[in-house]
């Protein structure tokens, strides 16, 4: 029996999606859930896996071509025969049918000077390693969810070669140095991944749309440093989660959107939109490019639940498993650029919020206390605001409160 292979429906508010690369070919055995291909949209990579056993009979699209809902992509021949109701069995028929097989969430990177096979299983940081050191990725042993080769597998099999890889390798210099012909330099011309192509429309979407401004604070974060160090350990006994910064930002930006809620409106048209609830989209780095996963009604959560929300959403994005549902919507943006030594930078908003917050490196810098000079641990604050609607006195105040609040976090609840 025949059995039509068609693309599923996509997750709401998505139109399309581009076939990243086939897993099988036609004439391949393939076995129930295993995956025949990639397809990759605005937010996330998706797998689509065989709804039976059997053999790919035709491949009906190609890699690289734009697919829809419903779309025929391949066809499939099972290789379970057909019970009469009897006991019996009889020949397969050769009538289609159609199936629409489950999407399963998997990050794949497609911009793999590779080849397809090896493409699939390789991380941007992996493949540079790969290709840094001249390895065949087949001689790799990946020890990643579906043997996804991991940076730790490339380690360990350099160290296994010390004669040729490694700290060991030998380097010979040249004694003059020899500038190589303009005929020997290449340019590689690599297409945008889909998610990186959105980002880019989304960048230019807020620029052109938006009156963005950026205000700037700074905040000592003596006291949240002090506090953290003195319930770190009776904290994650009492919630089984790691107490970090971004919670006690969280709380004290949403004290600070409730006395200034057009910090967290949007605009529609000509109206503004002003929000009773407080969903804050927290900007993360992947493999794949930048999310903003949504905790949903954070000023409901204690300490421990903006923690925990936190810590599943990395989780999230670190395995691929990241749905368009964790994506949607915000009023409200946190991005900390400080994880990367950022000290100060103006952050883009995410259409159509008002505000979004940059957070930045914690550096001790000379403050001025009581007359005295001393060392602080200090931190800048960037505040971008859509100037349509948000005056810079709101803007100015809103780092005010945020400041004040993360200057004396007593004053917000820890639940230990």
């Amino acid at each position: 029996m025949d059995i039509e292979i068609k693309v599923p429906q996509l997750p709401e508010s998505v139109t399309d999606a581009t076939l990243v690369a086939w897993r099988k070919q036609a004439g391949d055995s393939v076995q129930r859930d295993e995956t025949l291909a990639d397809l990759e949209t605005d937010k996330v990579v998706l797998e689509v896996p065989a709804p039976a056993d059997g053999v790919m009979t035709e491949i009906l699209v190609q890699d690289g071509a734009t697919v829809a809902s419903g779309d025929l992509l391949a066809k499939l021949e099972s290789a379970s025969p057909a019970s009469d109701g009897n006991g019996s069995t009889k020949a397969p028929s050769r009538k289609a049918e159609t199936v629409e097989s489950p999407l399963v969430v998997e990050p794949i990177e497609t911009n793999s000077p590779l080849d397809s096979t090896d493409a699939i299983k390789l991380s941007p940081a992996v493949r540079r390693m790969v290709e840094e050191h001249d390895i065949d990725p087949k001689q790799l042993r990946g020890t990643g969810r579906r043997g996804r080769i991991l940076k730790t597998d490339v380690q360990a099999f350099l160290q296994s070669q010390p004669d040729t890889f490694g700290d060991t390798m030998a380097i010979t210099l040249p004694s003059e140095a020899v500038e190589p012909e303009l005929s020997e330099r290449q340019d590689q011309r690599v297409p945008m991944s889909r998610l990186r192509a959105r980002i880019a429309t989304r960048m230019v979407e807020a620029q052109q749309s938006a009156a963005m401004l950026t205000t700037f604070n700074e905040v000592d974060l003596t006291e949240v440093i002090a506090l953290r160090r003195r319930y770190k350990e009776s904290f994650e006994a009492s919630h089984g989660v790691s107490l970090g910064f971004m919670s006690f930002f969280i709380k004290a930006s949403i004290e600070s959107l409730t006395k200034f809620p057009v910090v967290n409106a949007s605009v529609e048209d000509n109206d503004i939109v002003y929000h009773d609830y407080f969903d804050i989209g927290i900007a993360v780095s992947s493999e794949r490019g930048l999310l903003v996963p949504v905790i949903r009604n954070a000023d409901r959560l204690n300490f421990a639940g903006i923690e925990s929300a936190i810590d599943r959403y990395g989780q999230k994005a670190r395995d691929g498993s990241i749905t368009m549902d964790d994506l949607t919507g915000g009023t409200f943006t946190i991005t900390n650029g400080g994880v990367f030594g950022s000290m100060l930078s103006t952050p883009i908003l995410n259409p159509p919020q008002s505000g979004i917050l940059g957070m930045h490196k914690i550096q001790d810098r000379p403050v001025v206390i009581d007359g005295a000079v001393v060392p602080r641990p200090m931190m800048y604050l960037a505040l971008t605001y859509d100037h349509r609607i948000v005056d810079g006195r709101e803007a100015v105040q809103f780092l005010v409160s945020l400041k004040e609040s993360l200057e004396d976090p007593s004053r917000l609840l820890l639940q230990v």
